[in-house]
């Protein structure tokens, strides 16, 4: 077999789907239902981006950023439903670094895959960073006191040493996660319905103060304005896809995995569009502009209650929002991982399953190892903005496997399809694309040396340890 053929060698849905819930270190266990699945990825999506966000985004559009978060949510949809249908198809734990299996072939899924360790791996470290600020301002109103700077800042930052409370929340989600997939889930729920709550007390208090001439003019940039700060926001929508990195834990994955992955997409942009409707209407547009990115939540809760209380709550939701995040995030990079080690393209260590629990833990001490190294000690800078490349790499290789997918097999059984097709998953490509062009350059430059990592990874290792084409050899 010629050289191009083994990197574009696919393999089939069928075989995807038959290996799917175990591999030689053992079985992952079907526990979790739809609620479950949902919120698992209403818990990667809605992160601490719109606790700060409304700040940088409101001036690019005034008022119309409502208009704005409506078009990122129309952007993201159509991504949505191409992950819907390949789920629902091919159900397993890698996610879109397997639906490129199934139809781009090995190079191209390796490629994804890689970009899913950059997506995951490092933004959740980028958000665990974080980390420290949220709770310091959470101890500071709430207590008067907040921790120095030596443990909850990254070496390069202002008096940072080593960000310890970057390591702690990585830790705890850890902890949780070896504990099982059913209690991960449960504890992700929790945090969920915790910081949906904050984001609905926010509401409750900001209407309180709402005045409808805050939304006149309601488009004072225009159209230029609308999709500006449409681009910005897009990315507080990613992460709906996590779902689909529980393919083989799920209870009915082929009914449920679409679902949550459109029920998801359609709480988070609910919720968008309500918390910016409420502060809009709470604090005039014109004042975002001055205050820049601290007219955050907290602030805008405080001034419309003439009061700090209700900006405690808020910064609460902020700490939870972002173990949320971790949680979720560290799950997804784990089953990646499994999937990948299943078709020996990563070291096998990765597939063995604890035969009691039925979690990788190996799997998930490395990935809690390299996180936490990451998030204490590293510096991320432009890497961690990479990530956004990632994400929308991967989202367009899913759109185009939709459409290799239902030409290649038509057969196979689908228990959701792409409506409008073939044109959903085409717009959904061109829109990634678009956005990715949008990035700077420098991310593009951070973007092209991991990728050049990844293929030295790849042909170092995978390319010879790769299941698939030892078969063929053999």
């Amino acid at each position: 077999m010629t050289l191009a053929r083994r990197l574009l060698r696919t393999k089939p849905a069928e075989i995807l789907v038959a290996e799917g819930g175990h591999g030689e270190g053992g079985e992952l266990r079907r526990t979790m239902s739809l609620w479950q699945l949902t919120l698992f990825s209403v818990g990667a999506t809605l992160g601490t981006g719109i606790f700060v966000i409304l700040g940088q985004a409101v001036p690019k559009a005034g008022p119309a950023v409502v208009l704005s978060f409506l078009l990122a949510a129309v952007t993201a949809l159509f991504s949505a439903l191409s992950y819907a249908e390949l789920a629902g198809t091919i159900p397993v734990s890698g996610s879109s670094y397997s639906y490129a299996y199934a139809t781009l072939g090995e190079l191209v899924a390796w490629i994804c895959g890689w970009c899913l360790m950059l997506e995951y791996a490092v933004s959740v470290a980028a958000v665990a960073v974080g980390w420290g600020e949220y709770l310091n301002a959470f101890l500071g109103s709430l207590l008067g006191f907040t921790l120095p700077d030596a443990v909850t800042r990254s070496p390069g930052q202002d008096g940072g040493v080593v960000n310890l409370t970057a390591i702690l929340v990585v830790l705890l989600a850890t902890w949780l996660l070896l504990h099982g997939a059913s209690e991960s889930a449960r504890a992700n729920a929790v945090f969920v319905l915790v910081k949906v709550g904050v984001l609905m007390f926010f509401c409750a208090v900001a209407f309180t103060a709402f005045k409808a001439g805050n939304f006149a003019p309601f488009a004072p940039m225009g159209v230029a304005g609308v999709t500006a700060a449409a681009s910005q926001v897009f990315f507080s929508y990613i992460g709906f896809d996590a779902a689909s990195t529980a393919g083989e834990e799920a209870r009915n994955p082929r009914r449920d995995l679409p679902l949550a992955i459109i029920l998801s997409l359609a709480v988070v942009t609910l919720v968008y569009v309500l918390v910016s409707v409420a502060a809009i209407g709470a604090l005039p547009w014109t004042a975002f502009e001055e205050q820049g990115s601290e007219a955050g939540l907290a602030h805008i809760v405080n001034l419309a209650a003439g009061s700090t209380w209700p900006g405690v709550i808020v910064a609460f939701g902020a700490v939870v929002a972002i173990a949320s995040v971790v949680l979720t995030v560290m799950y997804g990079q784990t089953r990646i991982l499994f999937a990948m080690s299943r078709d020996g393209l990563v070291p096998r260590v990765f597939e063995e399953v604890n035969p009691r629990r039925q979690v990788p833990v190996a799997n998930t001490l490395i990935v809690a190892a390299f996180i936490s190294v990451l998030a204490g000690l590293v510096p991320l800078g432009q890497l961690a903005e990479a990530t956004s490349i990632g994400t929308l790499f991967a989202f367009t290789i899913v759109n185009i496997g939709v459409l290799v997918l239902r030409r290649r097999s038509p057969e196979l059984p689908r228990s959701f399809r792409t409506p409008l097709f073939p044109a959903t998953p085409v717009i959904g490509a061109v829109l990634c694309v678009v956005v990715m062009a949008g990035l700077a350059g420098v991310t593009w430059q951070a973007f092209g040396l991991w990728m050049l990592a990844g293929l030295i990874c790849y042909f170092a290792y995978g390319y010879r340890h790769s299941r698939l084409n030892t078969e063929v050899v053999g």
